[in-house]
Order: C-alpha cells, then sequence, then structure tokens
C-alpha cells in the first residue's frame, strides 16, 4: 500500500453525459474498470470500484490512492440510450429518406462547407454513411439490373423480377451495420439536422432531469462536482450547466464545479441555422466564473473537432469569453509507436481514447482527474492552451436568439 500523507478524504461526484451513444451504462463501468486499472499499474498508483453509494441507477463508487492521497469518488452516467435507441428505430427507407433531409440540411445551410474549414476528420466521418449508404444502394441497382438482363433471356417481363434482390441486398447491410456503422452515423448525424440544431423536446426533457441531479450534487458534501461531456454529450452539458447558473442553483459556498468536454464534436450543432439555444449556451458559459472548463480534444481523433475552440469557430466569442482552456491529449505522444500503430486506423476506439488508459500518460490522464486528490481547476490552474488551437469564427450563423 501506498503511504497516505493526509488522513483528509477527498470526496467528489462525477457526472458522465456520453455521446449519441445507444449502449447500456454498465459497458461505461466495465471500460472505467478496465482501463483504471491499466492505468494504474502504469502509473504507479492505487484505484479499485465497488458499487455506486448514491441514489442514481447508473454509476459506480471509485477508491482510490493517488499522489499519497486518499479519494473517494462516485461517478455516474447520465442517461439517455433510450432516446437514442429511439431515435435509431428506422427502417431502410426512412433512414434513405433521412439521409436526403440531413444532406440538404448541411450543404443547403452552407454548414458543411464551413465545417471543412475547420477538420477535414469529422466532415468526412459525416459524409461517409451517405457515400457508403448510396454505395449500397447503387450495388443492389446494379445487382438487380444484372439479374434482370439474365431472366429478359427467357422472357422480356421476367426482367422487371431483378427488382426483388434490392431489399435482400439492403437488409443484409443493414444487418451488418455492426462492423459498417453506416446506419448508425446516418442517425447520429439526422438527429441534430432533422431540426437544423435546435434540441428535440424528449432531449430538452431529459437536459432538465440531468440538471436537477447536478443541482442536487452541489448541495452535498463533496469536495468537487465533475461533469464530463463526451462527444455529443459535450454540448448538451453545456446547454445543462449554462441552465444551473442561470437559474441560480450553483451555491456561491458549495463544491467546486468543473466541466471536461472530451472529444466535442460542438460544431456539427452550432453551425446549423436553428441552434441559437447552443450558441447561447457557449456564449454564456464560456463567460462564467461558478465552473472552469477544459475542453481535451486529440488531431488523432478524426470524429471530433481536435483543438477546435467551440465557443471561438462558433462565433460566439466576446471580450469577455474565458472558457474553455482547450488542449490536446497528443495521442502520438502519450501513446507509445506501438499502441497508436496498433490504435491508429480504429477510429470509433480513437474516439473513446480519452476514457481509456496512455502507456506514455501526459498531464492528461482521466483517472487522475476523475479519482485523484486534485480538483480539475487546481490540475489544471497554471496549463496554458494549446498553441495549435483554432479560435477563429467561421460559422455563418451566429445569432443566439430564435
Amino acid at each position: 500500500m501506498s503511504s497516505v500523507t493526509d488522513s483528509y478524504v477527498k470526496r467528489r461526484r462525477v457526472f458522465y453525459i456520453p455521446g449519441y451513444d445507444p449502449i447500456h451504462p454498465r459497458r461505461y463501468r466495465e471500460l472505467y474498470r478496465k482501463e483504471s486499472a491499466r492505468q494504474a499499474e502504469i502509473s504507479g498508483y492505487e484505484i479499485g470500484l465497488k458499487p455506486k453509494t448514491t441514489k442514481g441507477p447508473y454509476g459506480w463508487h471509485v477508491s482510490a490512492v493517488i499522489e499519497d492521497q486518499p479519494v473517494e469518488s462516485d461517478i455516474e452516467v447520465l442517461y439517455w440510450a433510450d432516446i437514442v435507441r429511439d431515435s435509431m428505430d428506422q427502417g431502410i427507407a426512412a433512414t434513405y429518406l433521412q439521409l436526403i433531409r440531413t444532406a440538404w440540411a448541411y450543404i443547403g445551410s452552407g454548414a458543411l462547407w464551413r465545417l471543412m474549414r475547420l477538420r477535414k476528420g469529422p466532415v468526412i466521418a459525416a459524409l461517409y454513411p451517405v457515400v457508403f449508404l448510396l454505395g449500397q444502394l447503387v450495388l443492389a441497382l446494379v445487382l438487380a439490373w444484372g439479374i434482370g438482363r439474365g431472366l429478359a433471356l427467357i422472357h422480356p417481363w421476367m426482367a422487371w423480377a431483378g427488382l426483388a434482390v434490392i431489399p435482400f441486398v439492403l437488409r443484409w447491410f443493414r444487418k451488418k451495420d455492426n462492423k459498417f456503422f453506416a446506419y448508425y452515423l446516418m442517425h447520429d448525424y439526422a438527429y441534430s439536422a432533422r431540426s437544423k440544431g435546435a434540441n428535440p423536446p424528449e432531449l430538452e426533457a431529459r437536459m432538465a432531469e440531468f440538471a436537477d441531479i447536478i443541482a442536487a450534487a452541489l448541495q452535498t458534501d463533496v469536495d468537487e462536482v465533475l461533469v464530463v461531456g463526451h462527444s455529443s454529450g459535450a454540448h448538451l452539458a453545456v446547454s445543462i450547466l449554462s441552465d444551473l447558473i442561470r437559474q441560480g442553483r450553483v451555491p456561491a459556498d458549495g463544491p467546486a464545479l468543473n466541466f471536461l468536454s472530451l472529444g466535442q464534436v460542438v460544431p456539427m450543432v452550432s453551425f446549423l441555422p436553428k441552434a441559437q439555444r447552443l450558441r447561447a449556451d457557449l456564449r454564456y458559459l464560456s463567460e462564467r466564473d461558478e465552473l472552469f472548463w477544459l475542453d481535451v480534444t486529440a488531431p488523432g481523433d478524426g470524429c471530433a473537432f481536435a483543438l477546435c475552440d467551440p465557443v471561438g469557430v462558433s462565433g460566439v466569442a466576446t471580450q469577455n469569453t474565458r472558457w474553455p482552456l482547450v488542449i490536446s491529449a497528443a495521442f502520438t505522444q502519450t501513446l507509445s509507436p506501438e499502441r497508436w500503430a496498433e490504435l491508429r486506423w480504429r477510429f470509433f476506439r480513437l474516439h473513446f481514447q480519452y476514457l481509456c488508459a496512455f502507456d506514455r500518460p501526459g498531464d492528461y490522464d482521466y483517472f487522475r482527474i476523475t479519482a485523484g486528490p486534485l480538483s480539475l481547476s487546481r490540475r489544471f490552474a497554471d496549463r496554458q492552451p494549446s498553441q495549435s488551437r483554432i479560435a477563429a469564427a467561421v460559422n455563418k450563423f451566429t445569432s443566439v436568439a430564435p
């Protein structure tokens, strides 16, 4: 056991907001258990998981000794996977209709061209399901044409029977989407695009529930309340935290309130014409002193807008803007060459690397942040922003009121 230099046990509440992800929260618990053990072995600290001690339905308790300090952390997943699954419950024809509407939302508004000026990776990720789904359809049509030509040798009218192969081909691809992810990504982008950046009512209702949960934690006797927003969960967290502060639900003498956004894709929503709510929240949160906001991305993550200041590029920064502090997880430096070679082309896995162990860890360590003795604001108090960050306004739509 490590020697403990402080008898006081630091206590923390962590709220993890996933991205557009249909998986059950237990998968996040298992990921944390596996990767924290690996990071502890690499970095030489102690960490272990126990059943949750809080009222939330999805979470776990972490006991750790890090930097010779005992720490107790309760981590809760703020669950919206049911909303994700409902939005993904679309037939093949409905998905192709989504494709047309989503493509028009981004192309017709001009958002796509501006997003391409930021980072090519997430734009390619957005175009991938469009190209792949259209490719499936073209393949099905070609096969139908070929079979029809063969049947036409028997009787000209039998050529039309070749069309029967189309639904079989499309259904085969749909069943294999756990390998291709075309339908999954299409539903992801369509979810925000269908309302041109405005939050659907069911999501707004869930976000209000999340705000209540975090507000209750701010009334407890802990040292820090840390909100972690990953991928699409980052822009949900921006609005939830903005609502909490506007409503006066962040006590001045309460726990430190900190926000960690990871692998954010904020521009995919904030660049849409009706995303006034998100843009207003980005501006508001960036000016507040009730919290500390750290934004972590990595150029190696092709699914995130790496080192793009979400407030600046969205065109809503002001002279009073102070957040976020934008830094890089620097995958090519914090992962060994062997590990980087193993993960480099596994794009979806890299998008979750922020939640995983690094075999050459730098100042970003997810487990020190969520289970270590220093609050996020103290740990990064003297950290300078990445020199490679992109903060210039690119967004065409900068209105913050409907």
